[in-house]
């Protein structure tokens, strides 16, 4: 079962929108990291909040049956709590250039 961590709207840089979880509600900015050196770099930058601060990184990953590209990000914060969460965005049906921020639990 898949839980929505919140939404974003593609932008120039990235994505925009906002995480609305239980215990935290805030915009949150997932930016194309124009600094990236290395392989194991992440593709983008999360940014969450009116300070911007960094919170995580976003990967690009491409589906093995459909082979289609998603961003699969790591969230850390203290906010969030003491463990990182893990998630995928997907494209929101009928609605162009909007994702979800779809939770994916890892054991």
């Amino acid at each position: 079962m898949a839980n929505a961590l919140g939404y974003v709207g593609e932008t120039k840089t990235g994505f925009e929108g906002a995480l609305a979880m239980m215990n935290l509600s805030a915009a949150i900015r997932i930016e194309k990291n124009a600094e990236k050196a290395a392989e194991g770099q992440p593709d983008y930058r999360v940014f969450a909040g009116e300070t911007s601060t960094e919170i995580g990184g976003g990967w690009l990953c491409k589906a093995k049956a459909s082979r289609r590209e998603y961003v699969s990000i790591t969230l850390a914060d203290p906010q969030i709590g003491p463990r990182k969460i893990y998630a995928n965005l997907a494209p929101v049906n009928g609605k162009k250039g909007r994702h979800v921020i779809l939770w994916n639990p890892r054991d």
